[in-house]
């Protein structure tokens, strides 16, 4: 019986230990509402905040950049990218030079009930052509209406932010979100003027 003594002084350091590790600042005190200092919910209908810097929210796609090279359908471990495309002949880039062939996207959709929002195909792209833009509104009442099509994920390039910099000593790597005027972004009246 000599031993009770000693276990339950270990047992009661542990306890505290575990109290200041689980409530540092107020112990149990933090359990106690303490309504002098209001409520810290914020009420989302009705207020909104304001996403952080570099929020991951939706993907953008910028469809000129766009090779149809499929690295960022390769590289998603969720599947949810989907590419079609097919090989059109285009003029030389300069005079004398030969008929080339350029990749052209028929299809670019990412299915959002699937994505994990990883950002691996926005890392893996070397065309620039696919953004994280901070938009997080866009439930749909049905899950089918997840899938975003391109004209979808063009429209949403209107909300990619300007690029910041890096924090001192990250990798330096430059890249810029394109510029685009206001008939940039009416990608059903080009899919119009096209067919």
């Amino acid at each position: 019986m000599p031993q009770l003594p000693g276990l339950l002084k270990g047992l009661g350091v542990t306890a505290r230990t575990a109290m200041r590790t689980l409530f540092p600042k107020r112990g149990l005190r933090t359990l106690i509402p303490a309504p002098q200092q209001g409520s810290v919910t914020v009420q989302y209908p009705h207020e909104k905040e304001a996403p952080p810097d570099r929020a991951r929210g939706v993907i953008a796609l910028h469809e000129e950049n766009c090779t149809a090279c499929m690295l960022c359908s390769r590289s998603c471990p969720d599947w949810c990218i989907y590419i079609e495309g097919h090989k059109v002949k285009a003029p030389p880039r300069r005079a004398g030079g030969a008929v080339r062939s350029v990749n052209v996207v028929d299809r670019f959709d990412i299915d959002y009930a699937l994505c994990m929002y990883c950002g691996i195909c926005v890392e893996v792209c070397p065309f620039d052509a696919l953004f994280w833009t901070p938009e997080y509104e866009y439930s749909e009442p049905h899950i089918a209406d997840l899938l975003h099509d391109r004209i979808r994920l063009s429209e949403w390039m209107e909300t990619v932010p300007e690029f910041l910099d890096y924090e001192p000593g990250s990798e330096q790597k430059v890249r810029k979100v394109p510029e685009f005027g206001s008939d940039d972004f009416a990608p059903a009246r080009k899919l119009e003027a096209g067919s």
